[in-house]
């Protein structure tokens, strides 16, 4: 009787190890969605410009439904206008909150570094971006950006100002224009400092010490004219840019 031939036993597949499971992704909260929904927004209009960004495009950003917008903002002009409500006009009313107390000398000091710290934020760096280059194209935007942001500012600092002028601590002056070249001064300031490759010069001049030469700067130019010598009349002889 011919002998059976055994089949030989087929090597068992190491079997791998198990994979952990996913950890889901953390779901927002619906009172979130909005501020969600708003830094998206600023990407999107910086990345694409105000009239090239879709909806569609915010909402894919947001990992949220498009129709979820709509929720909380009826449109793309309304969503641009939160967008400054929640950066530049935010920062307007935390300074509008603390400058309640205390000397004009000092809430001036407060103003100065509080807006200087947020002009050194990347958030400012990327709104002035989209302003800059898509305000001009949309009158009732720009209209709302010079009232909600640009007066309001300087109606604040300029009452600090007038408090100033009214105690003698500082020279008497106009206080809305005042006002117009202190922001305008830090205002600028902030940009050069964003293009320190293209000016060598700066290069050295840190954010703390151009910080320091501004304030010192504006205090030296808001001192009271008591002993002040007089500007000579007298013709002066054109300076060599030799």
């Amino acid at each position: 009787m011919p002998e059976r031939t055994t089949k030989p036993t087929r090597p068992k597949r190491a079997t791998s190890a198990k994979k952990a499971p996913r950890t889901p992704a953390r779901r927002r909260r619906p009172d979130e969605r909005p501020s969600q929904i708003l830094e998206a927004a600023l990407d999107v209009f910086g990345e694409k410009g105000l009239a090239a960004a879709r909806l569609d495009d915010i909402a894919r950003r947001a990992k949220l439904a498009k129709g979820t917008i709509y929720l909380y903002f009826p449109n793309k002009d309304e969503l641009f206008r939160a967008v400054i409500r929640s950066t530049l006009v935010a920062e307007l009313e935390r300074a509008e909150s603390l400058l309640t107390t205390g000397t004009p000398e000092e809430q001036l000091d407060a103003f100065m570094h509080g807006y200087w710290t947020f002009i050194c934020s990347p958030t400012f760096e990327r709104v002035h971006r989209l302003v800059t280059s898509e305000i001009p194209k949309f009158p009732d935007l720009a209209r709302f950006y010079g009232t909600e942001v640009i007066a309001r500012g300087h109606r604040l600092v300029s009452g600090v100002i007038r408090d100033g002028i009214a105690a003698g601590v500082y020279r008497d002056s106009d206080p809305i224009a005042t006002a117009r070249m202190i922001m305008g001064m830090f205002f600028i300031h902030g940009l050069w400092r964003t293009k320190r490759l293209y000016l060598p010069h700066l290069a050295v001049v840190s954010d703390k010490l151009m910080f320091e030469q501004l304030s010192d700067f504006l205090r030296a130019a808001l001192r009271p004219d008591h002993g002040r010598p007089h500007h000579s009349t007298a013709s002066v002889a054109p300076r060599s840019h030799s």
